[in-house]
């Protein structure tokens, strides 16, 4: 039976589920993966994209799937194996089936110098060649003597795949959000961003009403952008009016948005304005510090209103394309706070609109029974908001602009405005 995604345990369980899946841009790990998803999201579609199918300057790659990788020392003894940590393998080896010297052996082993206790994450996509990763404690500990490596892999036409949710709306206006399905096993940039995503998908197809469309993909980083942006880039266009890359979400530390490419977007404000009332503190970068698909869907001649929303962001926590971003590392609470920022901007971005008031002055609320019906030092209190609302309510500002300028948020405003509706007060 499938788990409810919408506390941060059924995320968690997700993640942990997905964790030992060798992925990649392409190749049987992906699939296995958006399989998985589909129990959670049933109407998710999952596409193929042939090898050699043009994407703007790119071309999709040959498909890459691993049966077996180790390293043997001359005692037989498995020194490395792809199947206890599929980080050990450089993603896209090659074959192989060679012994060589310790000497030789080095030359095909990555380390990441600076964390000699981790292992690295390293990639090599379009450039045919094989290697190894291992910690450099490891390393340097291999005695002198013969060493075989193995690899048992293939490279061979074949297709990437991704997975489409579109769930519909009354209009066909879209809110996108975009993840990533393409790295092996690391817990918070890898499966944090699909895990929330999922969970977003089931409360968003629970809503009784929908104003939106919204779009779900769940695509290998870059080449799945540029290749999902070829076949799709006219009604993207046409119909997005905010968007998302959902990236590095599940550690319960500071949260972080990168902006689109001159932060002047819907997607950029609503995310600010929530972000400033969900958690003051959180950190803001420019565009020049992109490294996700933001790259491609904010690209000139592409320009869709689309930022980034993370926890702590890719490339600035320690643990980042390393063995330690284990599933120690992210957490319920982590997942469950990110899957509130989105719920958020999905409630803002529904109920965003343009609001008038219909009497000139201000508006005698209390035979509304709107205000107090006894003035008294501090009876105002609980009606400031509403008053605030009112005051900004000029038909010149949304909602996301009043929430700034009255410093309250959304979601505590929508009963003022419900309030002032019912009264016929409001337009």
């Amino acid at each position: 039976m499938k788990v409810n995604l919408s506390d941060g345990s059924g995320m968690y369980e997700l993640a942990r589920r997905l964790f030992p899946i060798n992925r990649s841009i392409t190749g049987n790990g992906v699939r296995e993966t958006l399989s998985i998803l589909k129990e959670y999201l049933p109407e998710l579609s999952i596409h193929e994209i042939p090898s050699g199918t043009k994407a703007f300057d790119w071309e999709i790659p040959r498909e890459w799937n691993v049966k077996e990788a180790f390293i043997e020392n001359d005692r037989g003894e498995r020194i490395v194996c792809f199947k206890k940590c599929n980080l050990h393998l450089v993603g896209y080896s090659t074959p192989v089936d060679r012994v060589v010297t310790l000497d030789e052996l080095k030359k095909h082993v990555y380390v990441q110098a600076e964390q000699p206790d981790v292992i690295p994450y390293v990639t090599s996509y379009y450039h045919d060649r094989f290697g190894f990763c291992m910690s450099k404690n490891q390393l340097d500990s291999l005695a002198p003597g013969n060493y075989r490596m193995f690899i048992d892999s293939e490279l061979k036409p074949g297709s990437m795949t991704y997975g489409e949710l579109i769930i519909p709306g009354q209009t066909t206006q879209e809110v996108f959000f975009s993840t990533y399905v393409c790295h092996p096993s690391m817990a918070n940039n890898e499966l944090s961003g699909p895990c929330v995503v999922a969970a977003l998908g089931q409360w968003l197809a629970s809503l009784p009403s929908r104003r939106y469309t919204y779009r779900l993909i769940f695509i290998p980083e870059t080449i799945g952008s540029l290749a999902y942006l070829s076949k799709n880039l006219e009604a993207l266009k046409k119909n997005v009016i905010a968007g998302f890359v959902v990236t590095c979400v599940g550690i319960d530390g500071d949260y972080s948005y990168i902006a689109s490419r001159y932060g002047n977007t819907l997607a950029d404000k609503v995310l600010t304005s929530i972000l400033s009332f969900h958690d003051p503190e959180y950190i803001t970068y420019s565009f020049l510090k992109r490294g996700s698909d933001e790259r491609q869907y904010c690209a000139p001649g592409i320009d869709l209103p689309l930022c980034v929303f993370c926890r702590v962001k890719f490339a600035e926590y320690p643990e980042y394309h390393t063995s330690a971003d284990n599933l120690d590392l992210i957490s319920p609470d982590g997942l469950h706070g990110s899957l509130e920022v989105l719920r958020k901007c999905v409630i803002a971005l529904e109920n965003n609109r343009y609001f008038k008031m219909r009497c000139l002055g201000e508006p005698q609320l209390g035979k509304r029974g709107l205000y107090p019906n006894i003035s008294q030092k501090g009876s105002y209190d609980g009606v400031a908001a509403m008053m605030n609302f009112i005051a900004y309510a000029d038909g010149t500002n949304d909602l996301i602009d009043i929430s700034n300028l009255v410093k309250v948020p959304v979601d505590k405003l929508l009963k003022n405005i419900e309030l002032l509706s019912a009264s016929n007060l409001l337009d």
